[in-house]
């Protein structure tokens, strides 16, 4: 992907999240159906950037990754994920 698609899709996450109530969570799905459209034909093959963009956006502080309502390594982590704004230290983890 080029620079310009990257921080497209990096902002369609945080457009998604300031959208939502605080502490609500976004699927890597949204974001690229917000960048591609609804049909899964352009969705899907945009999932590895959705993902991508997450990673740069939690390495810059932005947002959290969260499987099951607690925050994990996107690097690491298995199965489906969830992803929200950076919660402020001591708030307790919610369910997605």
């Amino acid at each position: 992907m080029t620079r310009a698609q990257d921080e497209l899709m990096e902002s369609a996450i945080l457009d998604l999240l300031a959208q939502r109530r605080e502490g609500a969570t976004i699927c890597p799905s949204d974001a690229a159906k917000a960048v591609a459209g609804r049909d899964e034909a352009g969705w899907r093959p945009q999932m590895d950037a959705a993902r991508d963009a997450a990673r740069r956006l939690v390495a810059a502080g932005a947002v959290e990754v969260t499987q099951r309502g607690s925050v994990v390594d996107l690097d690491s982590a298995r199965g489906p994920i969830r992803i929200r704004l950076v919660r402020p230290p001591g708030a307790a983890d919610e369910p997605a």
